[in-house]
């Protein structure tokens, strides 16, 4: 690791709790769209090289498969992507709350996942910019895989990120089985930058 690029432990809470109102403003969304309870972590924050974001994604798998979307977001410096993994298990639980018929084919599956991903993506990248004093733009979601394996993910992207700022949330709806993780990665620059930012929101 860098030793420019570093976290003191107050810049760590200080990225906790932008982190704290933004999600809570996107599991509201959800909630509103599903028409659930939104049960909320405590939002994980590290530097971590390629190997550690291996190994982070992989404890997310569990023993099933996942699908999973990735937008980027680029704003006043800041550069970055939120990766929204979802196990496959939830589908059919979230299907049920959105009224869909039947059994989902492939077509209807990635619709569902779209609108979740715009959901969660887009209210917690707005809300951190919010704080942040930042108009981010955001890229158009892409799916970067379904139904396959945390492996399979990472063997054509795993490129994309070689050392970065993570910031994991795993969201959980309260009485289904509906799991997700939103994993919001800056990029080295954009940590240098964001530092200064929010040295501001702590002298306050």
């Amino acid at each position: 690791m860098s030793d420019l690029i570093q976290l003191s432990e107050d810049e760590r809470d200080c990225y906790q709790e932008i982190t704290n109102v933004a999600m809570g403003q996107a599991a509201d969304r959800l909630a509103r769209l599903l028409g659930v309870y939104v049960v909320l972590p405590i939002p994980n924050v590290n530097l971590i090289e390629i190997n550690e974001f291996k190994m982070t994604l992989k404890s997310l798998e569990g023993n099933s498969t996942v699908s999973a979307v990735c937008q980027g977001f680029i704003g006043a410096g800041i550069a970055g992507e939120a990766l929204l993994i979802f196990n496959d298990a939830s589908f059919a639980e979230i299907a049920k709350l959105l009224d869909y018929p039947g059994n989902l084919d492939q077509h209807e599956e990635l619709e569902m996942l779209m609108d979740v991903a715009n959901v969660l993506n887009g209210a917690c990248i707005q809300g951190i910019g919010e704080q942040l004093d930042i108009d981010f733009s955001q890229s158009h979601p892409v799916i970067l895989g379904q139904h396959c394996s945390i492996a399979d993910l990472l063997e054509p992207n795993q490129s994309r990120w070689q050392r970065t700022m993570a910031i994991e949330i795993n969201y959980t709806i309260e009485d289904h089985n509906i799991n997700c993780d939103l994993l919001l990665l800056f990029t080295e620059d954009s940590v240098v930058h964001m530092n200064r930012l929010i040295s501001f929101l702590m002298d306050d």
